[in-house]
């Protein structure tokens, strides 16, 4: 691949201490070389690979020194993407970066679109499609989790699951193509049985991948989670706690929250998309009325719910119409106002909502945990990021080498190839002609592969490198 000489800043649009401006493509260390002069004269074309020379970024056009810099010289194919690549490590003011950028433009590069720079490392052969994701996915990592996710990827432990089925399946396809073409030296009668079991074990691997994947999405995109009680239990109070900040009207007037408010906050590893709700009653009010029908739309897209019970006034029968909000969901249950005098206990909680529930007190004890709260201390945040780390983390993973958490796009595909095996198991155990298996074995074959960006459209690429930022 060869599109001419790119730039783009690689680091921060900002003020900061360094800032890098990144230039790859044939002739990049000439056009880095007119406005670079390094001590002693040397030409940046003279310069070693992986070398690094100091120097000043100069105008060519009337010899104003820019900046000071650091030049980095990479030749390729031992470069990130590839191609030859200069790296030029400068003071981190916006303007002297840009500058820097202007004269590139002017000696002969052009401004890298997003995500360019990797693109190339993928249509060089410096990395598959699926690593090359992990660089974003890396980038933009909200937690712990999804770095050490991203960066399993980056090093190819996804790629290699993928090849590693991709290989099997090649074997067998190998094997039937052959049989059927010379089948007086192949015996197939036992085959079948023998194929079920192997491709057992493909759909065993990949619908392990997908569950890793699907379950993993909360660590990426953030658990939606929805805050809902009867009006005045404190569910106000306690977004603001957890967001940090005044998101919410919060008065002693039943009714004050009248729609639904989106807040994203971090609890520990975790990121909680939370929905305040309007407090859950029976209402005459037109607009209130409006707000708790949203309320119980809200709740039951969410995957984790927040039951605010006010302890300090007896239950009622607006606390079992929003108990009615949790069922089929994880639930934590937020013990509320415990700094004023308890009226109501946890127990009796637990009771309303087996009664709602119909279930067993102790079933309900087993599946919710609670969190004795008041929202004018912060230490219960840490209480409840405990429980949500058992609840999500805890119980969901064990992060080793083996778990892989796929993106979308990987995910659709596995499902996709996933499919085809089923298919296959459905051929064999129909009885139907070898030829048949193949051609299901085929199609799960191409679907890992897209997954490495192997045969995938153009139109693809450019939409999956689009998301990344300029100068990655």
């Amino acid at each position: 691949m060869n599109d001419g000489v790119i730039c783009a800043i690689a680091t921060g649009i900002t003020s900061a201490g360094i800032g890098i401006v990144r230039v790859s493509g044939e002739g990049s260390v000439e056009v880095t070389d007119k406005i670079f002069k390094g001590r002693g004269g040397v030409s940046a074309a003279l310069f070693d690979s992986h070398t690094l020379h100091i120097g000043n970024i100069v105008d060519p056009s009337d010899g104003t020194v820019i900046d000071e810099v650091l030049l980095s010289v990479m030749r390729g194919p031992k470069s990130y993407t590839g191609e030859d690549v200069c790296e030029i490590n400068c003071h981190g003011g916006t303007y002297v970066c840009r500058r820097i950028l202007k004269l590139l433009c002017e000696n002969g590069a052009r401004l890298a679109e997003p995500g360019e720079f990797t693109r190339r490392a993928f249509m060089n052969g410096k990395m598959d499609l699926s690593r090359a994701e992990a660089v974003q996915e890396l980038i933009s990592s909200a937690n712990d989790i999804a770095l050490k996710n991203s960066v399993k990827q980056l090093k190819g432990s996804f790629s290699e699951k993928i090849k590693d089925l991709r290989d099997r399946i090649l074997h067998e396809l190998a094997f039937i193509e052959a049989a059927l073409d010379d089948p007086e030296h192949y015996d197939l009668d036992d085959y079948p049985e023998e194929l079920d079991g192997k491709v057992c074990a493909f759909i065993a691997e990949t619908e392990e991948m997908i569950r890793c994947s699907e379950n993993g999405k909360i660590f990426k995109d953030g658990i939606d989670t929805a805050i809902v009680g009867k009006p005045n239990a404190g569910k106000s109070s306690l977004l603001n706690l957890l967001s940090g900040r005044e998101s919410a009207i919060v008065t002693d007037v039943p009714g004050t929250t009248r729609d639904t408010l989106e807040v994203n906050v971090r609890i520990g590893e975790l990121c909680l998309n939370l929905v305040d709700t309007a407090g859950i009653r029976d209402t005459s009010d037109k607009v209130e009325k409006i707000g708790v029908e949203r309320s119980g739309k809200a709740a039951e897209d969410v995957e984790l719910i927040l039951f605010v019970a006010d302890s300090s006034l007896p239950l009622d029968e607006n606390d079992r119409l929003a108990a009615e909000l949790i069922r089929g969901k994880r639930c934590v249950l937020i013990y509320n106002k415990t700094d004023l005098n308890p009226v109501t206990s946890v127990e009796d909680v637990y009771g309303m909502m087996a009664s709602v529930l119909g279930k067993e007190q102790v079933d309900i004890k087993e599946k919710i945990p609670y969190v004795m709260f008041t929202t004018t201390d912060e230490a219960c945040v840490d209480k409840l990021s405990a429980q949500l780390d058992i609840m999500f983390i805890q119980s969901m993973y064990n992060f080793d080498e083996n778990v892989i958490m796929a993106n979308e796009r990987q995910l659709n595909e596995l499902k996709m190839a996933c499919r085809s095996l089923y298919l296959v198991i459905e051929a064999i155990r129909s009885f139907m002609t070898e030829d048949i298996f193949a051609i299901d074995l085929l199609d799960s074959y191409k679907h890992f592969g897209y997954i490495l960006g192997e045969e995938i459209d153009d139109d693809l690429v450019d939409r999956i490198f689009s998301e990344f930022c300029m100068g990655k």
